[in-house]
């Protein structure tokens, strides 16, 4: 064969293979994404949260969803038209409890689906101060001890809405649960090197934690947007701060800490990092999943009671 008939067909060739590159090309992008339905039963919760725990427990049996956004205030929430539509079509409905979410009962009211509380069976701790005085301190879930409670209730609800994955969930709620424990006792450990036990933060959300770690405990308002940083708060607490000598102070990331700055001013204590109570961080924080929530407080606040 002649040298300019082989490079002719060599580049015939050539062309055929970009062709059929081409058309597999354009095909696959023009191929329709899989419309598999998830035929997972849907549970909504009222905060990130919960959402995590109970994505956990759910160990990819259940489709789980939040009512809040990640950063959202929960105390104060307004739903909106849009979060009833969303919550008319769920199989499972998870708050908190313990007077946490305020406007969620006026929620529960437009919503037909079943319910499960996940502080049910929490020993509360009464809030001591504020206009919440002798209401029960909403934020249980910042224990580990406590938290095994909504580990337990979300299994038994979970169990209830996909009989077929009861193993799965229990298997699952064991292993939160023994995480939990161990995080405790490292907490534990770390705050024998502590020179003072006692914790100061901008929120109350820590009584029950403070409750499992022996700590005491002081804050400049029990429940946000309750009054918050009042010149009489402050000054209890830049006199709780001096009696004991507090080395370090903490402030939550859905508040303002210019009350707890004030604080620090008055007493020379410093301010320790930034504390999740009420909202996860979303995947590229530092508290991505509730388990790293309660592991990350508990580093932080270590490290600045012992350093």
């Amino acid at each position: 064969m002649p040298q300019s008939t082989r490079r002719q067909s060599v580049r015939a060739m050539v062309l055929r293979c970009l062709v059929l590159v081409l058309v597999a090309t354009g095909c696959a992008r023009q191929a329709p994404p899989s419309s598999a339905p998830d035929d997972r039963p849907r549970v909504l919760t009222t905060f990130s949260v919960l959402a995590d725990l109970v994505d956990t427990v759910g160990g990819g049996h259940v489709r789980v969803e939040s009512i809040t956004k990640v950063g959202a205030e929960i105390h104060g929430y307004e739903p909106t038209p849009s979060d009833l539509v969303r919550a008319q079509d769920a199989d499972l409905v998870i708050d908190n409890g313990l007077g946490l979410e305020r406007w969620f009962e006026r929620f529960l009211n437009s919503v037909d689906a079943p319910h499960a509380v996940l502080s049910d069976g929490v020993e509360p701790i009464d809030i001591r101060t504020g206009d919440y005085r002798g209401r029960a301190n909403p934020h249980a879930w910042m224990s580990p001890v406590a938290a095994q409670t909504y580990v337990d209730n979300t299994v038994e609800a979970l169990s209830g809405l996909a009989p077929d994955h009861v193993a799965d969930f229990e298997a699952n709620g064991e292993q939160l649960k023994a995480d939990l424990a161990d995080l405790l006792t490292g907490f534990r450990e770390d705050l024998a090197d502590a020179d003072v036990a006692a914790l100061v933060t901008c929120e109350g959300a820590f009584s029950y934690l403070a409750r499992d770690a022996g700590l005491r405990e002081a804050f400049i308002w029990p429940v946000n947007a309750d009054s918050e940083g009042t010149p009489r708060q402050i000054r209890s607490v830049i006199t709780f701060v001096e009696e004991n000598r507090v080395p370090t102070l903490f402030c939550e990331s859905t508040v303002n800490p210019s009350a707890q700055e004030q604080v620090a001013l008055a007493t020379g204590a410093r301010l320790g990092g930034t504390l999740y109570v009420d909202s996860l961080s979303g995947p590229e924080g530092p508290v991505p999943t509730f388990l790293d929530l309660i592991r990350y407080d508990l580093d932080t606040i270590a490290e600045g009671l012992t350093r």
